[in-house]
């Protein structure tokens, strides 16, 4: 199971977070600090693999992010890997919502859907949605304002 995403730059600034399990915000980013440092002084030929607090953080570094996940102990490690690059395609086939991608990738710390089509339609659904939402509240809008006057 994943516990929690983590984006960090280069930099070590966290570009993104999504946490699968419960942790109190003062540990959150005492996590994110650690895994930071931890991160971003490893050497380029070490593997994308670090035991830490009895669980594994696998990450993979693409332009000038780290793409941090952390597992449990007993994972497959190249799984986690898999999961890694197939969100990078996704954001790289469709720079939308980071957030919503990853939601439509993974459930509860699971992979949902392997299928970069169907996440791709379905981002492309939900942004039709949205479209059409925000035309009717303008509608909705333009007749309330026609009301008043």
């Amino acid at each position: 199971m994943i516990h929690f995403v983590i984006l960090v730059s280069r930099q070590g600034k966290v570009r993104l977070t999504k946490w699968f399990s419960t942790y109190p915000q003062k540990e959150r980013s005492k996590v994110m600090r650690e895994l930071s440092g931890i991160i971003l002084n490893r050497g380029p030929k070490l593997c994308n693999f670090v035991e830490w607090r009895g669980f594994k953080v696998v990450y993979k570094r693409y332009a000038s992010l780290y793409f941090c996940m952390c597992v449990d102990e007993d994972d497959n490690e190249l799984e986690i890997l898999e999961i890694i690059h197939h969100y990078v395609e996704i954001l790289d086939r469709y720079f939308g919502s980071a957030y919503f991608i990853l939601d439509e990738l993974l459930l509860a710390g699971e992979l949902q859907e392997s299928s970069k089509r169907t996440v791709g339609r379905m981002i492309a659904t939900h942004d039709r949605f949205v479209e059409a939402a925000k035309e009717e509240a303008s509608s909705i809008g333009t007749l309330i304002a026609q009301v008043r006057m």
